[in-house]
């Protein structure tokens, strides 16, 4: 087996992987008797799960995997997990690695949130000792302090997953596998643990994340594949990776021809779009139109630089700014203000109008329009534009 480059964490090449579905469910001894001598293969599929699959992934990425229900993705990680073996090919991956699929498998009902601490974590490899140095920390991060001596029965699903995630933290692998683990956990759980995927992300360490949530993919990945019949139809950067997998659920439902820009099933679209810059600030003009009536709209924009790198925008689908109720026929406009910190270079302007959940996209109209940073700018910062809104 060759060896890894020392900036790649994981190297998948040409994996398949199938599996064996039987026609026939009858389990009885006469019907294994009888059956005894049939071809074995007569009542039975095969199903493709994956079909070469490979890519690599480098140290200190956050890379996500993307793809519809039954499409192969969960299947592939638990592959790079070692929880399955691959039919074909093979994954390498360089350093410790820890899976967040299954979070709490070994938790016993019948036990305490204290107990299933230390169960959970000598599952891991833990010594007594060392649970007992990091316990406090386990019951903190988790928010359980007066839980602990409950029995986990007594438990809701989220504060399960609270406690197992806690806990599986403290292997500080190298590596990080996660399935969407943390769904069912309430919005600020979630934040406090992909806040701390950031402080890892600082450390090298590398993420591998499965998850339906676009919004969380173009804010926290580097890279991305898409995965559509067990094959990779889209690899790259997550903001285009994760736009690819919007558009398998935005078709549009009539006769509007789909850009190569501009997507979306129509019910809303921009039908203007302006940006005017001085010296001094940036002003981007918008206006759209329900052609039904659609209710909540949600409506972003980012700005990015001739390299395609995001400088700035107001896409905040979690916090569910900027929405908009809306009849057919009617029009909504915004204004958007920005401070000109902007570099002497070119500047794209992409727009998005979604559902409220984030998930159906109405229209999104990439570099819609664009502007020049001030003449003799050599430095942008970020962290310091002030977004003003007018909507109307």
């Amino acid at each position: 087996m060759g060896k890894l480059p020392d900036n790649v964490a994981i190297r998948v090449e040409n994996v398949h992987k199938d599996f064996h579905l039987p026609h026939n469910n009858e389990d009885s001894i006469k019907h294994k008797i009888i059956t005894a001598f049939e071809k074995k293969d007569k009542d039975i599929d095969t199903l493709h799960a994956l079909r070469g699959i490979s890519f690599d992934i480098k140290k200190g990425e956050f890379f996500g995997i993307l793809g519809r229900n039954g499409s192969g993705k969960s299947t592939l990680l638990k592959i790079i997990s070692q929880i399955y073996q691959p039919t074909k090919g093979r994954v390498q991956h360089r350093g410790s690695l820890v899976a967040f699929i299954e979070l709490g498998v070994g938790f016993n009902p019948q036990l305490t949130g204290r107990e299933n601490v230390y169960l959970n974590a000598a599952l891991l490899g833990f010594s007594r000792k060392e649970i007992d140095e990091f316990y406090d920390e386990v019951v903190t991060f988790a928010e359980l302090e007066a839980h602990m001596e409950q029995k986990l029965k007594n438990y809701s699903s989220g504060m399960k997953v609270r406690l197992a995630f806690a806990v599986a933290i403290q292997a500080h692998a190298d590596i990080l596998v996660l399935d969407e683990v943390l769904a069912v956990g309430d919005a600020d759980f979630q934040r406090k643990c992909y806040n701390y995927f950031k402080e890892l992300k600082e450390e090298q360490k590398t993420i591998v994340f499965v998850s339906h949530s676009m919004g969380l993919v173009k804010e926290y990945c580097d890279q991305a594949i898409l995965i559509e019949d067990g094959k990779i139809t889209h690899q790259g950067s997550a903001e285009d990776v994760a736009d690819a997998y919007t558009s398998l659920f935005n078709k549009a439902k009539d006769s509007t021809k789909q850009e190569d820009n501009r997507w979306g099933s129509g019910e809303v679209r921009f039908t203007t779009v302006s940006a005017n810059a001085n010296e001094k600030q940036v002003t981007v003009s918008v206006k759209l139109k329900a052609n039904q009536d659609i209710g909540d709209v949600i409506v972003g924009l980012d700005i990015r630089d001739d390299k395609n790198t995001l400088i700035t925008g107001v896409v905040r689908e979690v916090q569910k700014q900027h929405v908009f109720t809306l009849q057919k026929g009617e029009i909504g406009t915004l204004e958007y203000t920005f401070d000109n910190l902007f570099a002497d270079k070119k500047y794209h302007i992409t727009l998005n109008a979604k559902s409220i959940d984030g998930n159906y996209i109405y229209d999104h109209w990439k570099n819609a329009t664009g502007f020049a940073g001030p003449k003799n700018s050599s430095e942008y910062f970020p962290a310091l534009f002030p977004v003003k809104v007018n909507e109307h």
